[in-house]
């Protein structure tokens, strides 16, 4: 039995939660060719790959920010707009691989951080000056990142061979 499969409360329902809606993302890639999984199916430039690696690359910074704060978080430069497409080289399985593997990471860091440790966010535009983050805060905003891009996951997905997650 592992770390987290002893975990109960509010740390057990956080992490829960959080493997059910990565579940549900990575259900939307399952049994895709990477041609498949670089295709872009609406007039955005979102594509089903370019989203598995956007939610990893966002787990992974927002966690670097719960265990070290922003300046932890702004260690690595981001891609804004390759983080949503598959670029060349880039697989579809290798994309996957990296997401289980940041998957691991955060559930691994969900058993030991406290959850009331608290952060100042970056100064960025799009965040109140001077507001701090808890741990707990961080996973909501997880939780809540992967289900809105496991929903446009579907969207994509339903349009590459009409497969949906639920229904």
């Amino acid at each position: 039995m592992t770390s987290t499969e002893q975990l109960t409360g509010e740390r057990a329902d956080l992490l829960q939660t959080l493997r059910r809606h990565r579940g549900f993302l990575l259900q939307t890639v399952d049994g895709l060719t990477d041609e498949q999984a670089a295709t872009c199916t609406t007039v955005s430039e979102l594509c089903l790959g370019g989203l598995i690696k956007h939610v990893a690359g966002t787990e992974e910074r927002w966690m670097r920010f719960a265990v070290g704060g922003a300046e932890a978080m702004q260690r690595e430069a981001v891609d804004w707009t390759g983080q949503f497409r598959m670029t060349p080289g880039e697989t579809l399985a290798g994309l996957v691989v990296r997401f289980r593997e940041v998957a691991d990471q955060t559930d691994d860091l969900i058993t030991t951080l406290d959850l009331d440790a608290a952060h100042p966010l970056p100064q960025a535009p799009w965040f109140e000056p001077g507001a701090s983050w808890t741990v707990r805060r961080v996973l909501l905003h997880l939780i809540a990142e992967t289900s809105q891009h496991a929903g446009h996951a579907d969207i994509l997905r339903e349009a590459i061979d009409g497969a949906k997650t639920m229904g």
